[in-house]
């Protein structure tokens, strides 16, 4: 029986049918011989001029004539076309998805003629792939290098789509630019010629499109983990420092994405060597029906619906009081056709840690309102308690928060989100008066949240519906499967499996795809019916893609494991 390990920041998985190739000289070296237009698309935010200069400088040392095409300049010059308007309008806070295309950025795609003899033609940027290449590669860097630049404040000029020469605006990147080139991506990745990472822009890594597809087909049958990272927040905490290794970008590391699929990313390749990280998205949008499973597909398209991941408040601060909205208004203002139900595993806590959950019996509503308006308006401290509930962050407890609902994680706390994949709508009413870096205080859109705050349930109810105690389901010599939170109004459950030391678990995906954290013990071993396994420490997070089928779970170590498992149930 293999050994329990530790933490893997690095999970990696090698290719199917082909290497990892490294360098623009190799990249250049390996392109088609005669004349050729090569089309490089890709997100707005990475680094287009020094890719170009690279690429450039390696197809002359190839002894090739090259000329470049950057297809910024050939943008409408009305780029807010691609925004959707806020609602209600001038909202500053928020804008509805956008639904436009990458091609609504031109008036007329710019259409090169094939060069003579040997020559090259490099067209790159963001919808290059539109100008009919004869090559395609596509450059990717993933969504978290903005992710830290939004921490630090420092969104640099261009990292906005269709505003090559801007500085950076993250309500324009959230809404507009994220969901517009996903879906250019997305659609063009099955006849992508080369996929390129360039988080190191002067040394690329790449892989072949036949491989790449091949590997995501060979990955969408098996168990698979993505690539990990902590951001930092004003509230953040020092657990997954401390525990797992991880250096703080910003003195903590508050917000861990285990799996949020629309930033997520698998690294292919070498474990310590080259290396390219693929997003996990690619998956579902390849094989939603291997992944997802044909219902869920059918329910949720290619969106992969449910997500993992750590708020990290031990030794930071209390989270915001905030909620997410319901889902008629996330529909209709913000364009999601779900919405952000959540649920908060207590994983580790500090003695006296709290979650607060749910409306007091009493609450005044009008009385809430004034308080949050004086809390932004004066500096006034708001008496949260009035209002809200506070319940003790028991280890091992799980606290339902359907959207509408008021909540925050207290300070003290490693809390395991299990949660529906929107996650960029929450509602904030009060944030304890805390300034950033800059001294200034976190946006609060207080009206949405006050427009889908659920009023009905509140007192008692709160503690009977949102913090259930568990119920087995089902049990056997040395395991058991407990409901640990269902509710008829999320479309998820979350499950705990319970396995003895040396004891192990049948369970089976059934057509839909489950998704595994060791949240206490040293770790499993998954193993499936066609022999594949893969290692599972404490705090990692798993995905057991639909077309799994049967598979086996075994405690590894010297201790119980409790596994949180959470799966989309019946409508």
């Amino acid at each position: 029986m293999p050994a329990s390990r530790s933490y893997d920041p690095h999970p990696s998985y090698q290719p199917v049918g082909g290497e990892v190739m490294v360098g623009w000289p190799a990249l250049a070296a390996d392109l088609p011989l005669g004349p050729l237009v090569l089309a490089v698309d890709g997100p707005a935010a990475l680094d287009w001029a020094a890719l170009a200069d690279g690429l450039a400088g390696a197809v002359r040392s190839a002894g090739r004539d090259v000329d470049l095409l950057d297809v910024r300049d050939h943008y409408a010059a009305a780029g807010e076309r691609i925004a959707a308007q806020p609602v209600p309008a001038g909202d500053p806070f928020f804008t509805p998805l956008s639904q436009a295309q990458v091609a609504d950025l031109f008036d007329s795609v710019p259409r090169p003629e094939r060069p003579v003899q040997d020559g090259v033609v490099v067209v790159y940027g963001p919808g290059a792939s539109l100008c009919g290449p004869d090559v395609l590669w596509y450059a990717d860097l993933p969504k978290r290098y903005a992710e830290a630049a939004v921490s630090k404040g420092e969104l640099p000029v261009g990292v906005n789509l269709g505003r090559p020469a801007e500085p950076g605006e993250l309500v324009r990147l959230f809404y507009t630019d994220w969901p517009v080139l996903d879906r250019h991506r997305d659609a063009i990745a099955g006849r992508v010629d080369r996929w390129i990472d360039v988080q190191d822009t002067a040394r690329p890594a790449a892989l072949d499109g036949a491989a790449l597809r091949s590997t995501l087909a060979y990955l969408a049958r098996g168990p698979v983990r993505t690539r990990p990272y902590f951001n930092s927040t004003p509230w953040g905490g020092q657990w997954a420092a401390s525990e797992l290794g991880f250096t703080p970008q910003a003195g903590n590391t508050a917000l861990g994405y285990e799996l949020i699929a629309p930033e997520a990313g698998i690294l292919v390749g070498d474990k310590g060597g080259a290396q390219v990280e693929v997003p996990f998205q690619l998956l579902c949008v390849e094989h939603p029906e291997d992944m997802l499973g044909e219902d869920v597909h059918r329910r949720f398209g290619t969106s992969f619906p449910i997500r993992f991941d750590y708020l990290d408040t031990m030794g930071g601060g209390n989270l915001s009081l905030h909620l997410h909205p319901r889902e008629r208004y996330m529909r209709e203002v913000f364009g999601w056709p779900y919405t952000q139900h959540e649920t908060y595993y207590v994983t580790a806590g500090e003695d006296g840690a709290q979650v607060l959950l749910g409306l007091t019996e009493d609450a005044d509503l009008d009385t809430m309102r004034r308080q949050v308006e004086d809390a932004i308006d004066n500096g006034n401290p708001m008496p949260v308690e009035d209002h809200v509930q506070s319940h003790p962050a028991t280890v091992g407890q799980l606290f339902m928060i359907p959207a509408g609902t008021p909540h925050a994680s207290g300070a003290g706390n490693l809390v395991l989100e299990v949660s529906a994949t929107p996650y960029l709508y929450s509602l904030r009413f009060y944030d304890w008066l805390r300034k950033d870096a800059a001294g200034a205080s976190r946006p609060m859109p207080y009206e949405h949240g006050f427009a889908n705050l659920d009023t009905a349930r509140r007192g008692e109810d709160v503690t009977k519906d949102l913090i259930q105690r568990p119920r087995t389901l089902r049990e056997g010599p040395g395991w058991r499967e407990e409901v640990i939170g269902a509710l008829p109004e999320m479309f998820y459950a979350v499950h705990r499996l319970v396995v003895a030391q040396g004891a192990d678990i049948l369970d089976d995906t059934a057509g839909r795809f489950h998704i595994l954290n060791v949240a206490a013990g040293e770790g499993a071993l998954v193993e499936t019916h066609d022999g594949r396994t893969h290692t599972l420490a404490f705090a990692e997070t798993i995905t057991i893609p639909a077309s799994v089928g049967p598979y086996r779970v075994r405690a590894l170590g010297g201790d119980e494991v409790k596994i949180v498992k959470a799966l989309v149930v019946e409508p």
